[in-house]
Formats: structure tokens, C-alpha cells, sequence
């Protein structure tokens, strides 16, 4: 007997429903993946990547932890980033915050949370670097959402600054890494003009970064 029967209905349903706007739509999915895009998000239940965007199964390739971090010990991301990038030959890396996020507002707490603070430790970091100008904005709401738009920031470097992207760039393979962050308030997704396609662009993201 299957639990959370409400769960495998829903399943039934939506593959019933895919393959009648798309017939043979999972024969041919089988059968190949190729996308053009890693979206590296936030755990947060409320941000669906391929529904944010509008994609298939099979069109997006995802990576998703608390505070969507690039830690380069995390061995999960790197050997996820190194298939993208070095098999599927993604074209597109995007780091997606999101407003509100809880991650990001635990690293701005002054307060133990347990286990989590090694994690966040990063962001704390980031926090810290930044405490005298967040303070200038009006309220709490507005402290946290500019940390998650600087915690997207430091991500997006992180990336850029992995081996994975620096050895696809020294080969010249076509790599951009964007910067995004998406409003669970009303659905928008927000490019925050932090693309980096070059170590030239990177330098000077890295600049206007660490002068917050």
C-alpha cells in the first residue's frame, strides 16, 4: 500500500497531462539530456526553479542548498558544476536568491541556530563586512533583502572563481554566470546585472563587491 497516496494521484495526473500536450515527450527525454542552464537556488519549498522560468523537465539542470551557497569545499556543488559544465556544456550558470530568505536572515541574527551557523558562516562573514552600510536602510525587511541581493553577489564570484569555470574559460569554452533573485511576494525574477563571462569582468565584479 503506497503512502501519501494524494502524492502519486498528483503524479498520475501531471504525467498524463504532459504527455497529452507533448506526446512522447518522456520516450524522447529518455533518451537525451541537454540543458542550457544550472540554476544554483536557495531549499526554500516556495522557489520552483523550472516552473520560476518556464522550463521542461530535461531543460534546466538544478543545484539547490540553504542560502543557494557556492562553498568550495562542498563537494556536492563542485562535482555537480563540473558535470554541467564539462558534460552537458551548459552555457548558462545562474545563482538564484530570493527574497526573504531565511538562510540569509539566521547569518544577520545575533544568536546561535546550531549546526546551521557553519553553513551560514559565509554569509555571516558577508554580513559582518557590511552591518555599517545595511543599517542606513529603513527597516529589518530591507537589511535582509539587500543581504540576499549581496549574498547572490559573493555566490556568483564564488563561482566564477571555481576551477570548473576558471579551466572552461582558459579552453574557451562559452560560460556566463548571472546573478538572480526572485520575489516569492509576486512571482518576479529579478536580474540583478551581476554577469560575469570573463576574469576581466570577474576583477571588476570582485571590486564593486568587496567596496559594499
Amino acid at each position: 500500500m503506497k503512502t501519501l497516496p494524494e502524492l502519486f494521484e498528483n503524479n498520475e495526473e501531471w504525467r498524463h497531462q504532459i504527455e497529452q500536450d507533448h506526446p512522447g515527450f518522456f520516450e524522447q527525454l529518455v533518451g537525451q539530456q541537454k540543458p542550457r542552464f544550472l540554476w544554483i537556488g536557495c531549499a526554500d519549498s516556495r522557489v520552483p526553479a523550472n516552473e520560476i522560468v518556464g522550463l521542461m523537465p530535461g531543460e534546466l539542470f538544478v543545484h539547490r542548498n540553504v542560502a543557494n551557497l557556492v562553498n568550495h569545499t562542498d563537494l556536492n556543488l563542485l562535482s555537480v558544476l563540473q558535470f554541467a559544465v564539462e558534460v552537458l556544456e551548459v552555457r548558462h550558470v545562474m545563482v538564484v536568491g530570493h527574497y526573504g530568505c531565511g538562510g540569509v536572515r539566521a547569518a544577520m541574527e545575533d544568536k546561535p541556530h546550531g549546526l546551521i551557523d557553519n553553513w551560514l558562516r559565509q554569509v555571516r562573514e558577508l554580513y559582518l563586512r557590511n552591518r555599517k552600510d545595511l543599517k542606513q536602510l529603513p527597516d529589518e525587511e530591507a537589511r535582509v533583502d539587500r543581504m540576499c541581493e549581496l549574498n547572490v553577489a559573493r555566490q556568483v564570484i564564488n563561482v566564477a572563481n571555481t576551477t570548473v569555470v576558471q579551466e572552461a574559460w582558459r579552453r574557451d569554452q562559452t560560460l556566463s554566470i548571472h546573478g538572480w533573485i526572485y520575489s516569492i511576494a509576486n512571482g518576479r525574477l529579478q536580474d540583478l546585472d551581476l554577469g560575469v563571462n570573463t576574469n576581466q569582468e570577474l576583477r571588476a565584479l570582485e571590486a564593486d563587491s568587496y567596496g559594499d
